[in-house]
C-alpha cells in the first residue's frame, strides 16, 4: 500500500522510500534550509556576489501594473563628492573614460538604464526612466535630482530603483540588491535579491536613496570580465541585453498574484553594515 508522509525529505531518504515501493508526499514547506542550494559567490558575467549577511525577505505584494521608474546612479552628481567609480579600466590600466563628462559607472548606469526601460516595454510592464537636467546638481534635495523624483515616485505607490555598478577590488562587495529603508521589501525586491545577491538593508548605515524609499540595484563590480565585455563593441550591446534581461525577467517573476498572507519583516542586527568613508566605494557619497 502506498505511503502518504509530509515530512521533509533529503535526497537520501527519498532514494530509501522509493526502493521500498513507496510513494512520498514532500511538503516542500517543511523541508530543511540545510537542504536548499546555496546562490553562487560568482556570477560568469557579472563577478562577485555580495556575501554580507542579510535576513530580509520581501513579501509585499504588488500589481501587474505599477509604475516602475528606472534611475542611473550618480546622474546628478558628477564632478562632486558621490560621482561614482571611473572603474578598473580607467583607474588601474590607463584606459580613456567613456565620456569626459562623467565617470564611467555613470556611463553604464546610463546604457543600463535605457536598456531596462526597453526591454521593459516590450515585455508589457509600465516602466519608464528619468534624467535629472544636470550632471551637478549640489543639493541632493533639489526638486530634480534622481532622490527628489525617486522619493515622489514611491509615495505615490510606484516602485524606484537606481542601477549602480559597484566598485572594483576591495573597494567594493559585488552585485546586489538593497532595498529601500522606508518601507517593508516587496515581492519585486525579493526577486532582484534572488537574481542578484541580497545587501542588508540598512547597509552603511543607511545609504541616501534607500532613505527616500528607492532601492539600488548594484550590478556588479566594474571590472574584469563584465567591464571588458562592455567597452567592446563586439559583445557590448549583448551584455547589456543580458542584463537587461535579467532584470526584466526578476520584476515579471515578482508580480505574480499572492497566494498566502502577507507577513512583514523587520531587518535584525545582521542587516547592518558599519558606515564606510571612502568614496570608491558603494557608499551614500560615491
Amino acid at each position: 500500500m502506498p505511503i502518504s508522509r509530509q515530512i521533509p525529505v533529503s535526497r537520501r531518504r527519498l532514494s530509501l522510500a522509493l526502493a521500498a515501493g513507496g510513494v512520498v508526499f514532500i511538503s516542500l514547506s517543511l523541508a530543511t534550509a540545510a537542504e536548499a542550494p546555496s546562490p553562487p559567490s560568482t556570477d560568469p558575467l557579472l563577478g562577485q556576489r555580495v556575501q554580507l549577511k542579510a535576513r530580509w525577505v520581501g513579501e509585499g505584494a504588488v500589481t501587474t501594473k505599477i509604475p516602475i521608474l528606472v534611475l542611473a546612479g550618480h546622474a546628478d552628481s558628477q564632478k562632486i563628492n558621490g560621482s561614482g567609480t571611473s572603474g578598473a579600466a580607467v583607474d588601474l590600466h590607463g584606459a580613456r573614460p567613456m565620456d569626459p563628462r562623467m565617470r564611467d559607472e555613470l556611463f553604464w548606469n546610463f546604457q543600463v538604464r535605457d536598456a531596462v526601460v526597453k526591454h521593459g516595454q516590450t515585455r508589457g510592464l509600465n516602466i519608464s526612466a528619468y534624467t535629472p537636467p544636470a550632471l551637478t546638481i549640489r543639493n541632493g534635495d533639489h526638486p530634480s535630482t534622481n532622490w527628489s523624483t525617486g522619493r515622489k515616485h514611491a509615495a505615490k505607490g510606484g516602485y524606484a530603483f537606481e542601477i549602480h555598478f559597484d566598485a572594483y577590488g576591495r573597494f567594493g562587495y559585488g552585485s546586489g540588491l538593497i532595498p529601500a529603508i522606508h518601507k517593508h521589501p516587496n515581492r519585486i525586491d525579493e526577486s532582484l535579491a534572488a537574481s542578484f545577491g541580497r545587501y542588508p538593508i540598512n547597509f552603511r548605515g543607511g545609504l541616501g536613496a534607500p532613505r527616500r524609499g528607492i532601492s539600488i540595484l548594484e550590478i556588479g563590480k566594474l571590472e574584469g570580465n563584465l567591464e571588458q565585455r562592455l567597452r567592446s563593441r563586439k559583445t557590448r550591446q549583448a551584455t547589456l541585453d543580458a542584463i537587461a534581461r535579467r532584470i526584466t525577467d526578476a520584476i515579471l517573476n515578482g508580480m505574480p498574484p499572492v497566494s498566502s498572507p502577507i507577513v512583514n519583516s523587520q531587518p535584525d542586527a545582521a542587516d547592518t553594515v558599519p558606515p564606510e568613508t571612502d568614496l570608491r566605494t558603494s557608499s551614500e557619497d560615491e
